[in-house]
């Protein structure tokens, strides 16, 4: 979790300062690094941007309902909308919650009633204009809960017997215990 910590902060940080702010030593570090890659716990590297400088400064969410029997259509329209940066199923009132960075009001105006309108999987929607981003995390992990309430945790055989991040060593006696058993 500590490592996971780090590179919520930097993403770019070497496997040596990483090491270093960890308190492991460089081999260690990668070697947890590239377990935490292979579980897929870390899925991917990329950019925040600031998006009224890049030109988006208007974000809106907008939820929809939709017609239950044309979910595979609803969501193969969505994917052309490149202004849609996030879209979840959501319980309640609405279907979906879709999120939009676009240029100007005007363009969130356009998009609700000439493209999501004209969707027929689309039977209403209501939006919501993002006034101020008050918190934006990159990501939450278990160990940003308050210490104070505790953390349920799942049971070892859910778990598996290898900790998130690390490697289970297996000695030369025990494998070959296993391969006889499976040969």
């Amino acid at each position: 979790m500590k490592i996971l910590e780090i590179l919520r902060e930097n993403g770019r940080i070497s496997v040596a300062a990483l090491a270093e702010r960890v308190g492991i030593s460089r081999a260690n570090a990668y070697t947890r690094f590239e377990a935490l890659r292979a579980d897929g716990a870390i899925k991917r590297f990329t950019a925040e941007i600031d998006h009224v400088r890049a030109g988006l400064g208007i974000t809106a969410l907008i939820f929809v309902t939709v017609r239950q029997q044309m979910w595979k259509q609803f969501r193969a329209e969505l994917a052309r909308m490149p202004e849609v940066e996030y879209c979840a199923i959501t319980t309640g009132q609405h279907d979906a919650m879709i999120q939009v960075r676009v240029s100007d009001v005007a363009a969130v105006h356009s998009m609700v009633t000439d493209r999501l309108a004209n969707i027929p999987a689309v039977k209403a929607t209501e939006t919501v204009f993002i006034l101020d981003e008050v918190l934006r995390r990159p990501y939450v992990l278990p160990s940003d809960r308050d210490a104070s309430r505790p953390v349920r945790r799942m049971p070892q055989e859910a778990q598996g017997d290898v900790p998130l991040g690390k490697m289970r060593f297996v000695g030369a006696a025990e494998g070959r215990a296993a391969l006889r058993k499976d040969g």
